[in-house]
Protein backbone atom coordinates (compact mmCIF):
# COMPACT_ATOMS: atom_id res chain seq x y z
CA UNK A 1 0.00 0.00 0.00
CA UNK A 2 2.89 2.31 1.12
CA UNK A 3 4.48 1.73 -1.65
CA UNK A 4 1.31 2.56 -4.53
CA UNK A 5 1.27 5.32 -2.60
CA UNK A 6 5.13 6.73 -2.63
CA UNK A 7 5.13 5.99 -6.20
CA UNK A 8 2.06 8.05 -6.86
CA UNK A 9 3.29 11.17 -4.72
CA UNK A 10 4.69 13.08 -7.44
CA UNK A 11 1.64 12.78 -9.42
CA UNK A 12 -1.06 13.00 -7.17
CA UNK A 13 -2.22 16.41 -7.83
CA UNK A 14 -3.05 15.89 -11.70
CA UNK A 15 -5.56 13.83 -10.10
CA UNK A 16 -7.53 17.03 -9.46
CA UNK A 17 -8.57 19.65 -11.85
CA UNK A 18 -7.50 22.57 -9.19
CA UNK A 19 -5.90 21.38 -6.14
CA UNK A 20 -6.41 24.78 -4.13
CA UNK A 21 -10.00 24.42 -5.32
CA UNK A 22 -10.31 20.37 -4.03
CA UNK A 23 -8.75 21.36 -0.52
CA UNK A 24 -11.18 24.94 -0.32
CA UNK A 25 -14.05 22.39 -1.42
CA UNK A 26 -12.96 20.08 0.38
CA UNK A 27 -12.33 21.89 3.60
CA UNK A 28 -15.59 23.20 3.32
CA UNK A 29 -17.54 20.12 3.25
CA UNK A 30 -15.97 18.46 5.88
CA UNK A 31 -16.43 21.83 7.63
CA UNK A 32 -20.43 21.89 7.58
CA UNK A 33 -20.52 18.14 8.49
CA UNK A 34 -18.70 18.66 11.32
CA UNK A 35 -20.54 21.50 12.74
CA UNK A 36 -23.88 20.57 11.66
CA UNK A 37 -22.81 16.70 14.00
CA UNK A 38 -20.26 17.89 16.62
CA UNK A 39 -20.46 21.75 17.03
CA UNK A 40 -17.90 23.35 19.41
CA UNK A 41 -14.81 21.05 18.50
CA UNK A 42 -11.73 22.12 16.99
CA UNK A 43 -9.42 19.52 17.16
CA UNK A 44 -8.55 17.13 14.00
CA UNK A 45 -6.79 13.74 13.66
CA UNK A 46 -6.12 12.68 10.17
CA UNK A 47 -5.35 9.21 9.96
CA UNK A 48 -4.93 8.87 6.26
CA UNK A 49 -3.73 12.41 5.01
CA UNK A 50 -1.92 11.52 1.82
CA UNK A 51 -0.60 15.22 0.21
CA UNK A 52 -2.76 16.66 2.60
CA UNK A 53 -5.64 17.48 0.71
CA UNK A 54 -8.44 17.08 3.77
CA UNK A 55 -5.91 18.81 6.35
CA UNK A 56 -5.25 21.69 4.96
CA UNK A 57 -8.53 22.37 3.83
CA UNK A 58 -9.68 21.89 7.22
CA UNK A 59 -6.77 23.69 8.79
CA UNK A 60 -7.66 26.71 6.50
CA UNK A 61 -11.27 26.65 8.00
CA UNK A 62 -9.51 27.30 11.71
CA UNK A 63 -9.42 23.43 13.08
CA UNK A 64 -6.13 22.89 14.57
CA UNK A 65 -4.69 19.92 12.58
CA UNK A 66 -2.58 16.79 13.76
CA UNK A 67 -2.34 14.08 10.12
CA UNK A 68 -0.58 11.15 9.47
CA UNK A 69 -0.55 8.37 6.80
CA UNK A 70 1.26 5.12 5.86
CA UNK A 71 3.57 6.75 2.76
CA UNK A 72 6.54 9.03 4.02
CA UNK A 73 6.98 10.68 0.38
CA UNK A 74 3.02 11.55 0.84
CA UNK A 75 3.85 12.98 4.09
CA UNK A 76 6.90 14.94 3.19
CA UNK A 77 4.47 16.23 0.21
CA UNK A 78 1.88 16.92 2.85
CA UNK A 79 4.67 19.14 4.90
CA UNK A 80 5.28 21.03 1.67
CA UNK A 81 1.73 21.96 0.55
CA UNK A 82 0.50 22.95 3.97
CA UNK A 83 3.85 25.21 3.85
CA UNK A 84 3.47 26.71 0.85
CA UNK A 85 -0.33 27.40 1.70
CA UNK A 86 0.78 28.97 4.77
CA UNK A 87 -0.96 26.60 6.85
CA UNK A 88 2.53 25.65 8.60
CA UNK A 89 0.65 24.82 12.23
CA UNK A 90 -0.42 21.20 11.11
CA UNK A 91 1.68 18.17 12.83
CA UNK A 92 2.44 15.50 10.27
CA UNK A 93 3.76 12.36 10.85
CA UNK A 94 3.95 8.59 9.54
CA UNK A 95 1.73 6.34 11.26
CA UNK A 96 -0.35 2.86 9.71
CA UNK A 97 -3.80 4.13 10.91
CA UNK A 98 -3.94 0.48 12.60
CA UNK A 99 -1.22 1.99 15.60
CA UNK A 100 -3.02 5.44 15.82
CA UNK A 101 -3.42 5.54 19.29
CA UNK A 102 -0.22 4.58 20.20
CA UNK A 103 0.92 6.73 17.98
CA UNK A 104 -1.19 10.39 18.61
CA UNK A 105 -2.67 9.22 21.94
CA UNK A 106 -6.61 10.56 22.53
CA UNK A 107 -8.57 13.53 23.73
CA UNK A 108 -9.01 14.37 19.57
CA UNK A 109 -12.51 15.92 19.18
CA UNK A 110 -12.64 14.67 15.61
CA UNK A 111 -11.07 11.57 13.86
CA UNK A 112 -10.99 11.17 9.86
CA UNK A 113 -9.68 9.23 7.11
CA UNK A 114 -11.24 10.21 3.62
CA UNK A 115 -10.35 9.50 0.15
CA UNK A 116 -11.02 5.56 0.17
CA UNK A 117 -8.23 4.71 2.81
CA UNK A 118 -10.08 2.56 4.99
CA UNK A 119 -10.85 -0.41 2.04
CA UNK A 120 -6.61 -0.63 1.84
CA UNK A 121 -7.31 -2.61 4.45
CA UNK A 122 -8.63 -5.98 3.16
CA UNK A 123 -10.40 -7.96 5.92
CA UNK A 124 -12.82 -7.01 8.87
CA UNK A 125 -10.36 -7.86 11.68
CA UNK A 126 -8.65 -5.18 9.95
CA UNK A 127 -10.64 -2.76 9.13
CA UNK A 128 -11.87 -3.24 12.80
CA UNK A 129 -8.45 -2.90 14.63
CA UNK A 130 -8.48 0.95 12.59
CA UNK A 131 -11.96 1.51 13.79
CA UNK A 132 -10.98 0.71 17.01
CA UNK A 133 -7.51 2.58 17.47
CA UNK A 134 -9.84 5.67 15.63
CA UNK A 135 -12.38 5.58 18.56
CA UNK A 136 -9.56 5.59 21.05
CA UNK A 137 -8.43 8.46 19.75
CA UNK A 138 -11.63 10.17 20.14
CA UNK A 139 -12.56 12.26 23.23
CA UNK A 140 -16.10 10.87 24.84
CA UNK A 141 -18.88 12.76 22.48
CA UNK A 142 -16.10 13.06 19.75
CA UNK A 143 -16.75 12.05 16.23
CA UNK A 144 -15.35 10.02 13.34
CA UNK A 145 -15.70 11.07 9.76
CA UNK A 146 -14.80 8.11 7.15
CA UNK A 147 -15.47 8.25 3.45
CA UNK A 148 -15.45 5.98 0.71
CA UNK A 149 -16.19 4.73 -3.17
CA UNK A 150 -19.73 3.91 -3.00
CA UNK A 151 -19.46 0.04 -3.80
CA UNK A 152 -23.03 -0.61 -3.39
CA UNK A 153 -23.30 1.24 -6.92
CA UNK A 154 -19.62 -1.15 -8.73
CA UNK A 155 -20.64 -3.86 -10.76
CA UNK A 156 -18.54 -6.58 -8.36
CA UNK A 157 -17.20 -8.61 -11.18
CA UNK A 158 -15.38 -9.03 -14.62
CA UNK A 159 -11.72 -7.94 -14.97
CA UNK A 160 -10.45 -5.06 -17.44
CA UNK A 161 -12.63 -2.23 -16.04
CA UNK A 162 -11.65 0.82 -17.41
CA UNK A 163 -12.47 3.55 -15.64
CA UNK A 164 -11.35 7.73 -16.34
CA UNK A 165 -9.20 9.44 -13.79
CA UNK A 166 -9.68 12.67 -13.65
CA UNK A 167 -9.51 15.17 -16.56
CA UNK A 168 -6.17 15.29 -18.88
CA UNK A 169 -3.98 18.05 -17.30
CA UNK A 170 -0.87 19.62 -19.31
CA UNK A 171 1.96 20.92 -16.93
CA UNK A 172 5.47 21.92 -18.14
CA UNK A 173 5.30 21.05 -21.98
CA UNK A 174 3.62 17.50 -20.64
CA UNK A 175 0.01 16.20 -20.91
CA UNK A 176 -0.79 13.83 -18.57
CA UNK A 177 -3.80 11.41 -18.72
CA UNK A 178 -5.00 9.40 -15.82
CA UNK A 179 -7.15 5.84 -15.90
CA UNK A 180 -7.54 2.97 -13.92
CA UNK A 181 -7.91 -0.72 -14.42
CA UNK A 182 -10.29 -3.16 -12.03
CA UNK A 183 -9.35 -7.16 -11.87
CA UNK A 184 -11.93 -8.16 -8.98
CA UNK A 185 -11.55 -11.13 -7.42
CA UNK A 186 -13.32 -13.85 -9.65
CA UNK A 187 -14.11 -16.31 -6.30
CA UNK A 188 -15.60 -13.78 -3.84
CA UNK A 189 -16.39 -10.55 -5.53
CA UNK A 190 -14.90 -8.48 -2.75
CA UNK A 191 -11.59 -7.53 -3.62
CA UNK A 192 -10.17 -5.99 -6.50
CA UNK A 193 -6.38 -5.42 -8.21
CA UNK A 194 -6.10 -2.07 -9.19
CA UNK A 195 -3.97 -0.06 -11.41
CA UNK A 196 -3.27 3.48 -12.07
CA UNK A 197 -1.91 4.17 -15.14
CA UNK A 198 -0.67 7.95 -15.51
CA UNK A 199 0.52 8.67 -18.99
CA UNK A 200 2.64 11.11 -19.91
CA UNK A 201 3.69 12.62 -23.30
CA UNK A 202 6.02 15.38 -23.87
CA UNK A 203 4.38 17.89 -26.32
CA UNK A 204 7.27 18.83 -27.62
CA UNK A 205 9.18 15.59 -28.84
CA UNK A 206 6.03 13.31 -28.56
CA UNK A 207 7.63 10.91 -25.99
CA UNK A 208 5.35 8.93 -23.94
CA UNK A 209 5.93 7.51 -20.78
CA UNK A 210 3.37 5.42 -18.75
CA UNK A 211 3.72 5.11 -15.41
CA UNK A 212 1.80 2.24 -13.93
CA UNK A 213 1.00 1.75 -10.22
CA UNK A 214 -0.63 -1.29 -8.44
CA UNK A 215 -2.72 -1.90 -5.30
CA UNK A 216 -5.51 -3.87 -3.80
CA UNK A 217 -8.86 -2.75 -2.44
CA UNK A 218 -11.79 -4.45 -0.35
CA UNK A 219 -14.97 -3.40 -2.18
CA UNK A 220 -16.62 -3.19 1.26
CA UNK A 221 -20.72 -1.89 1.09
CA UNK A 222 -22.07 0.41 3.60
CA UNK A 223 -23.86 -1.82 5.51
CA UNK A 224 -20.71 -3.20 6.35
CA UNK A 225 -18.96 -0.36 7.33
CA UNK A 226 -21.46 0.67 9.34
CA UNK A 227 -21.70 -2.52 11.21
CA UNK A 228 -17.78 -2.23 11.42
CA UNK A 229 -18.03 1.37 13.33
CA UNK A 230 -20.81 -0.18 15.46
CA UNK A 231 -18.65 -2.91 16.62
CA UNK A 232 -15.81 -0.31 17.60
CA UNK A 233 -17.77 1.81 19.67
CA UNK A 234 -19.21 4.15 17.64
CA UNK A 235 -23.05 4.97 18.02
CA UNK A 236 -25.20 6.71 15.51
CA UNK A 237 -23.35 5.81 12.80
CA UNK A 238 -25.09 6.71 9.70
CA UNK A 239 -24.28 7.28 5.77
CA UNK A 240 -24.12 10.98 4.64
CA UNK A 241 -25.50 11.51 0.82
CA UNK A 242 -24.23 14.69 -1.24
CA UNK A 243 -22.47 16.47 1.54
CA UNK A 244 -19.18 15.33 -0.41
CA UNK A 245 -17.82 13.79 -3.68
CA UNK A 246 -17.93 11.01 -1.80
CA UNK A 247 -20.40 8.69 0.41
CA UNK A 248 -19.86 9.70 4.44
CA UNK A 249 -20.17 7.73 7.10
CA UNK A 250 -20.08 9.51 10.68
CA UNK A 251 -20.62 8.20 14.24
CA UNK A 252 -19.86 9.28 17.94
CA UNK A 253 -18.21 8.28 20.74
CA UNK A 254 -20.42 7.92 23.33
CA UNK A 255 -19.72 10.26 26.30
CA UNK A 256 -19.98 7.19 28.56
Amino acid sequence: MSNFYDKLCPFYHLIFEDLDASIEKQGSQLSAIIESNWSQHQTVLDVSCGIGTQAIGLSKYGYRVTASDLSANEVERAKQEAQQREQTNILFSVCDMRTAFGHHGGNFDIVISCDNSIPHLLTDDDILSALQQMYFCLKPGGGCLITIRDYDQEQRCGKNIVKPYGKAKIENGKRYVALQVWDFDEQHFQHYDFTLYMIEEDLNCKEVVTHAMHSRYYAIGSEKLIRLMQNAGFENVIRLDESFYQPVFIGTRPLT
